[in-house]
């Protein structure tokens, strides 16, 4: 097909999609100022606060929003209303404000994420969906040319990280990884203060993680829990996807998926994917990570549907002698403290400080090393797009961090201690452990 060939059947195909739809920069090799269309995997809660930010920037358009719920109330809690048909009024709302008729109906909607990322009107793609999708998801957009926004933690396991991070290179993709503290300036120059010495000789780092959400702890189904009725509009088996085939309960999907360990790390992954990101980015282990870690007493639910740790305590150490404690901390969510042999650093959710406090005056020398700088973790995206240049937290770094959780919810699990090496991405002389790196795929899944 030549190209007037090929522009008369697109304009026709787009025409018949509403006027949300348009021909993509790359097919019309027109300028980088171009908008770049997206579309969204996964309307949920943290899918909407997603597609809030990114309708904020004028250069993107979102044409389109995906969810295997149709749309459900009582997702998070029991007024929150979810899924795809909301999704697409949320996005549809948004840009008929924009519009002098007040009117717009462009967004189109879907239940498989497939036919999705068969648009070739689509440039990138934002992933937020359960942690047990995030592999098949990101291999499969990155195969199709997509460019990838997605959440945190990036993947479910140790071996569904490498292989995104190989998907993404091997397709010259550009992939954000959602570890937005990375964008934050007060995570950033605690972290400088470690990485250029002005704490003296880092000795630990503590790393904070909140607790599971106080009414789900209450509500969560107890020993012989039945199963719930379907509700109308889910399909369930499409929202299980890779993972084993279990009896449907409201309190198995939604927000709770959380604190399956199925499909999810509980808040080791979810908190700690920010936490251990900065120790990460603190200590410059982007690409690399622990030798040893070892189980401080974690505690995990005895009986019922939830079974990721509800205490999480671990430690690791890094090759230079470092330690890493991660904890959970009813005060915070996210928190992250450097302490050094002249002084201690501290970021988190409701604190920033230093000691002693002259530290938070530091000005950084032309001869520091100076962190990656981004004021909007979105924006960072669309501009990495345009530009080529690298992003905040790209695959590696996300797949880094995320093993570090990863390690410390094995180490919890088998309660003892481990030798890890970072290059081969394997634990030494245990095989039990090796086995807990990855998990077998239900068909057609793979990465």
């Amino acid at each position: 097909m030549d190209r007037r060939e090929f522009m008369k059947r697109a304009g026709g195909a787009l025409a018949g999609m509403g006027a949300a739809a348009y021909v993509p920069s790359r097919v019309l090799g027109a300028a980088p100022s171009n908008r770049i269309t997206l579309g969204v995997i996964g309307m949920g809660n943290q899918g909407f606060n997603d597609t809030r930010g990114f309708l904020q920037l004028d250069d993107v358009q979102v044409v389109a929003v995906c969810d295997v719920n149709r749309d459900f109330t009582g997702y998070r809690d029991r007024q929150q209303r979810r899924g795809r048909e909301p999704g697409r009024e949320l996005v549809d709302k948004h840009y008929a404000s924009k519009q002098s008729s007040g009117t717009y109906q462009g967004t189109a909607a879907y239940a498989d994420f497939r036919e999705m990322l068969e648009r070739e009107d689509i440039d990138a793609v934002l992933i937020v969906t359960p942690d047990h999708w995030h592999g098949v998801m990101t291999v499969m957009a990155a195969d199709a040319g997509k460019h990838i926004y997605c959440e945190k933690p990036l993947s479910l396991t140790v071996a569904d990280g490498r292989a995104m991070v190989e998907a993404v290179r091997r397709n010259g993709v550009v992939m954000q990884t959602g570890s937005h503290e990375r964008s934050n300036g007060r995570a950033r120059f605690v972290c400088e203060l470690a990485r250029n010495g002005y704490l003296g000789e880092v000795k630990r780092v503590r790393t904070d993680v909140g607790t599971m959400n106080a009414y789900l702890e209450k509500s969560a189904p107890k020993g012989a829990w039945q199963p719930s009725p379907l509700p109308a509009g889910f399909d369930y088996d499409g929202w299980l996807g890779p993972a084993p085939w279990e009896p449907y309960h409201r309190d198995r999907c939604f927000y709770s998926f959380r604190f399956i360990l199925e499909y999810s790390g509980g808040q080791t992954t979810n908190y700690g994917a920010h936490s251990n990101d900065l120790a990460q980015w603190g200590l410059g282990m982007d690409d690399s990570g622990p030798v040893v870690v070892e189980d401080r007493g974690g505690q995990f639910p005895r009986d019922g549907l939830f079974d990721a740790p509800s205490h999480i305590h671990f430690g690791a150490w890094y090759a230079n002698g470092v330690e890493l404690v991660c904890k959970t901390s009813r005060r915070r969510g996210v928190g992250v403290r450097f302490e050094g042999t002249e002084g201690s650093a501290y970021w988190g959710y409701g604190m920033f400080g230093a000691q002693p406090r002259s530290l938070l005056n530091v000005k950084l020398r032309s001869s520091d090393v100076h962190l990656y700088r981004s004021g909007n973790h979105y924006r960072n995206f669309i501009d990495c797009i345009k530009t080529g240049r690298e992003v905040a937290a790209p695959a590696e770094v996300g797949h880094r961090s995320a093993t570090v959780c990863h390690l410390g919810n094995i180490a919890m699990q088998l309660q003892r201690r481990l030798e890890w090496d970072p290059v081969a991405e394997r634990f030494v002389g245990d095989e039990q452990a090796n086995r807990l790196l990855a998990r077998p795929k239900r068909a057609p899944w793979r990465v």
